[in-house]
């Protein structure tokens, strides 16, 4: 009995020196366990794969796509997928990619809904035209069809164009005209009233038939919805749960014909802006996305002394569902020959439009017009009151004089106003434009376009391609488009049209409502 005590209070020595070393090991095992792994996620990192880092899942596999990113001619240039050079990850590699992603690509889904297309008139420079398309590919645009002329139609800017995938550049020659004199719309009352005009009359006519055109491509390409947008104007797709065109009108219910956009106005701070896309941030809201009283009870302040309350259009642009007896309503709506079209006007969104936001848009607007610098001559050549006051300032100052009146007009250097009127909700800050545009320039992506194009031309082909422009530009020098649909025997056929068709007359641009002491009337 003594011999099983004494074994007993032996025992308990024992097992604490098991625990004890039990527990020693399991301290060691949870030390060199981490140990472990981060020595073997640094090898990983270090031999440059298998982690999954936020920058690599953003990689351009047809999954993870920016809305809008359509094929170009940069998708052409070597790269390596795999490497893991910072260059490459900054956006600096040889392919021309989005900033901070790796080898970001232009490229759409072919089942990427709804498909949206912009149609525009230009006689702009790539240094215009390039960003205003790339912007809209990123929010979801995926073709477009330029109607262009000018600059825009010399070989070094349109063979560019061309280059890019989804881009469709329709050439002024006398036989696009002599088809546009057999058009329709010739026949017709909503449109008469700017038929034989010069200046603003005449490009809006010419917007409205190349607007048609668009219309039978749009439908031949398969897609949803149209927009007719100029080349200084930026559509932001505010209210959506992304920043996407594509997004905003996949929400429009089936029932709705046409979708308004009220524009904005920029208001610029400087009087040397190059790059309006990229320099200005400050916008001047609509009269439909402002209250009743904040809009008149802030309408002088606002006006400056201006005719009116923005110094171009006020109405907008919409966007219309492709489908059965689609025509233009003017270069601001559309309409349906057989309906009246269901419509809704949008509360977030809108359209941005750059105007004036160039001090050399004062000379250029002036040389494209012929008409005298009087008061009765320009009511003539231009639509707004605006319009006319600049024609005449441009066509009459001297260039000191011109910035003097630029400056009181349209710069808003006055920083106690502004602030003013940020505050109570009249202008407004605007970033996401100028930060997309600005990423797509510094990553090289517009430069990488204008070389891709370039070298796929052969000289010969280049210099084939010029003496064609030139030879088509020599035959619509004498074609004047404001007498298309005067002989009517032998330029266009008179089409039978039935007794119920709508004839709403065009819209064209309007000014915001205006405010005479006590009278507010629709301008």
């Amino acid at each position: 009995m003594a011999g099983l005590h004494t074994s007993l209070r032996s025992q308990p020595p024992s097992f604490a020196a098991n625990l004890h070393s039990f527990t020693a090991k399991l301290l060691l095992l949870l030390t060199l366990l981490p140990l472990s792994l981060a020595i073997f996620a640094f090898l990983l990192q270090w031999r440059g794969g298998g982690v999954d880092d936020p920058i690599s899942r953003w990689s351009p596999d047809e999954t993870h796509k920016f809305p809008g990113m359509d094929s170009s001619p940069l998708a052409t240039v070597g790269h390596s997928s795999h490497s893991s050079d910072c260059s490459t990850l900054l956006g600096h590699s040889s392919a021309a990619s989005f900033p901070y992603f790796r080898d970001w690509k232009y490229k759409l889904d072919a089942d990427l809904k709804p498909k949206i297309c912009i149609t525009t008139s230009t006689s702009a420079s790539l240094e215009q035209i390039l960003p205003w398309m790339f912007y809209h590919k990123i929010i979801g645009v995926s073709t477009f069809f330029l109607f262009v002329e000018g600059k825009a139609a010399t070989p070094a800017v349109s063979k560019v164009l061309e280059s890019i995938p989804g881009v469709k550049v329709i050439y002024r020659t006398k036989e696009l005209q002599e088809q546009q004199a057999k058009s329709r719309i010739w026949n017709e009352t909503w449109l008469s009233s700017f038929f034989y005009k010069p200046c603003n009359y005449e490009l809006f006519v010419k917007q409205s038939l190349n607007m048609e055109m668009a219309i039978v491509m749009a439908r031949d390409a398969g897609m949803e919805w149209i927009l007719h947008l100029d080349t200084d104007e930026l559509i932001h797709p505010a209210g959506a749960r992304e920043y996407s065109l594509r997004q905003l009108l996949l929400d429009v219910p089936g029932n709705v014909d046409m979708v308004i956009f009220p524009n904005y106005e920029s208001s610029i701070e400087r009087d040397d802006i190059k790059d309006p896309f990229t320099e200005v941030s400050m916008f001047k809201k609509n009269y439909d996305h402002l209250t009743k009283d904040t809009y008149f009870g802030m309408y002088k302040e606002s006006t400056r002394g201006n005719p009116n309350y923005f110094l171009t259009y006020g109405n907008g642009k919409s966007v219309a569902r492709i489908q059965d007896h689609l025509r233009p309503n003017g270069a601001h709506r559309w309409h349906n020959y057989m309906k009246t079209p269901n419509e809704i006007k949008l509360e977030e969104a809108a359209v941005l439009h750059y105007t004036y936001a160039k001090f050399s848009d004062l000379t250029s607007r002036r040389d494209r017009c012929g008409c005298k610098p009087t008061k009765d001559d320009v009511k003539r050549c231009f639509m707004l009151e605006f319009d006319r006051a600049a024609f005449i300032i441009a066509s009459t100052a001297t260039e000191e004089e011109m910035l003097n009146w630029y400056h009181e007009h349209v710069v808003w250097t006055d920083k106690t106003l502004n602030l003013k009127l940020l505050r109570k909700g009249i202008l407004t800050r605007i970033y996401a434009p100028m930060t997309i545009i600005q990423g797509l320039r510094e990553s090289g992506v517009f430069a990488s376009i204008i070389a891709s194009a370039q070298k796929s031309l052969s000289k010969d082909k280049f210099l084939a391609s010029i003496e064609s422009s030139n030879s088509s530009a020599s035959a619509t020098v004498s074609f004047d488009s404001r007498k298309i649909g005067r002989n009517r025997e032998t330029a266009r056929r008179t089409l039978e049209m039935p007794s119920n068709i709508l004839h709403e007359i065009a819209v064209p641009p309007l000014s915001p409502p205006v405010m005479d002491g006590e009278l507010e009337s629709e301008a």
